[in-house]
């Protein structure tokens, strides 16, 4: 309500009313739009932090004993190749976290300018990927209980066609929020395999690749299933871009058994 002290003419006092009545409309508008935001918060940005918790968590439990923690346990001496391959891709998922957590603190200014600098460093992990993929291959690298290291080389090189095509599509769509961002978690769903192969678990050791599949899918659906009963329907990113994720690792292996893999493999780590 708006009392006037003074009498004013009327010119006036029509201009005072609806001063009054705008920042009365602003108030309400301010105050809905408030707790709008307020009862978004555990449906939208806690959905996908907890899903790149849980990535995190993976990513470092499966390479604390060869990477992060390695002069505790394994002492093993890395390659230059490993030890880039290892911060960036680290960089990465630090990136990822604190991306949504600039959203959620509607920081959206700096989560554009950051991500500049996460599509210049996706770029990047497809070069240093590559490399040690080729520097792994040449070793004769494979996973436990897993095929010949140039069959195991489709798997490394077939995530970062995964990642790539799915941050591109990301990026494509930056505008649309809600797309962008559940691309980016499926981007970095699509490259966890490396990290669940390395879990100190006897039972993934035991199993191999049939293991490391599927808990990244169990992963993946996990995240998907959720944010569909959180928001009660399935999104089209997570639709169309799981199905991507999940389709790609049979269809990875059905590659590494042509002769031109064969040849294309022979070539790479020549």
């Amino acid at each position: 309500m708006c009392i006037h002290a003074t009498r004013l003419p009327v010119s006036a006092r029509k201009n005072s009313g609806r001063t009054c009545t705008n920042r009365t409309v602003h108030h309400i508008e301010r105050r809905e739009h408030g707790h709008s935001r307020t009862s978004r918060w555990p449906a939208q940005p806690l959905v996908l932090c907890l899903c790149r918790v849980v990535i995190a968590a993976i990513i470092f439990a499966g390479f604390a004993r060869t990477f992060y923690l390695n002069s505790y346990f394994a002492k093993s001496h890395l390659a230059p190749v490993l030890l880039v391959h290892g911060f960036v891709f680290t960089s990465w998922i630090v990136v990822l976290i604190v991306q949504t957590s600039l959203v959620a603190a509607d920081r959206t200014d700096i989560h554009r300018r950051l991500g500049v600098f996460g599509g210049v460093l996706a770029a990047l992990m497809i070069v240093v990927g590559v490399l040690a993929a080729i520097y792994s291959g040449r070793r004769g690298f494979t996973s436990p209980n897993g095929p010949p290291p140039l069959v195991f080389l489709v798997i490394p090189i077939f995530d970062l066609i995964v990642f790539s095509s799915v941050v591109a599509v990301g990026l494509y769509y930056r505008n649309q929020p809600d797309t962008h961002k559940r691309l980016m978690l499926l981007s970095t769903l699509g490259i966890l395999g490396p990290g669940v192969a390395r879990l100190p678990i006897a039972w993934i050791l035991q199993h191999g690749l049939l293991a490391i599949f599927g808990i990244q899918d169990l992963v993946l659906v996990a995240c998907i299933t959720y944010d569909t009963v959180v928001h009660r329907r399935l999104h089209r990113a997570f639709l169309w871009g799981g199905l991507w994720v999940i389709l790609s690792l049979p269809l990875r292996m059905a590659v590494a058994s042509t002769s031109a893999w064969a040849s294309f493999a022979h070539w790479l780590i020549r």
